[in-house]
């Protein structure tokens, strides 16, 4: 595992603190390596949204914020469903073979929070590169790599995973059965209630 990703897993099982500066010399210690990954590794995350500025060079890891939560999930539900209907006629059988076996890699109960996010992002992004719109693509990747610390938290105590991979599943059916319309409707429905969910869990516990 790289050092961000080890990072990233801390972050979701609360083996770091919130709220709290994150010094790259006890990073450094922490983990076993020099400053000099450390520091790369922090920028990275910065990038990705799972850190904020803190201070003139230090970074804090932000609370999950129900108002960021619904911001992410408005604009996937926006941008995810036109990407995919730019795919849809172009989704090829390796393709659907690949989804599948993600799908049963993560049915795999020994994942971690971090590996199951990715995961669930490794099968979305399969059925969407097809479309061939670069930019488009890069907007929606960098959305999920925001949202990834929120979709590991659905998959942890939201326990949201089956539910989940069962409307996986009927998705690749009808790109298989080549219903177009059902298709992107499920999807924008799979966005927008764990979206929705996920943004009164976090309400109520607030």
């Amino acid at each position: 595992m790289l050092l961000y990703q080890k990072i990233k897993d801390d972050i979701l099982n609360n083996r770091l603190p919130v709220g709290r500066p994150l010094r790259q010399v006890e990073l450094s210690d922490r983990y076993g390596v020099s400053r000099i990954p450390v520091r790369d590794a922090l920028l990275q995350l910065k990038a990705e949204g799972w850190l904020v500025p803190h201070g003139k060079a230090g970074h804090i890891i932000p609370d999950l914020n129900w108002q960021e939560a619904e911001d992410l999930y408005l604009m996937r539900v926006d941008l995810e469903p036109r990407l995919f209907s730019y795919a849809f006629e172009h989704i090829q059988a390796d393709d659907i073979g690949r989804a599948k076996a993600t799908l049963a890699l993560l049915d795999n109960a020994r994942l971690t929070l971090l590996e199951k996010g990715e995961l669930n992002w490794a099968f979305h992004k399969i059925l969407y590169f097809p479309a061939n719109r670069p930019t488009l693509y890069k907007t929606v990747c960098s959305l999920n790599q925001q949202a990834s610390r929120y979709l590991g938290f659905q998959y942890g105590p939201m326990n949201y995973k089956d539910h989940s991979q069962k409307e996986h599943a009927v998705l690749l059916e009808l790109i298989e059965s080549g219903d177009h319309s059902s298709a992107l409707s499920l999807l924008k429905k799979h966005i927008k209630d764990a979206g929705q969910l996920l943004v009164s869990h976090l309400k109520s516990t607030n």
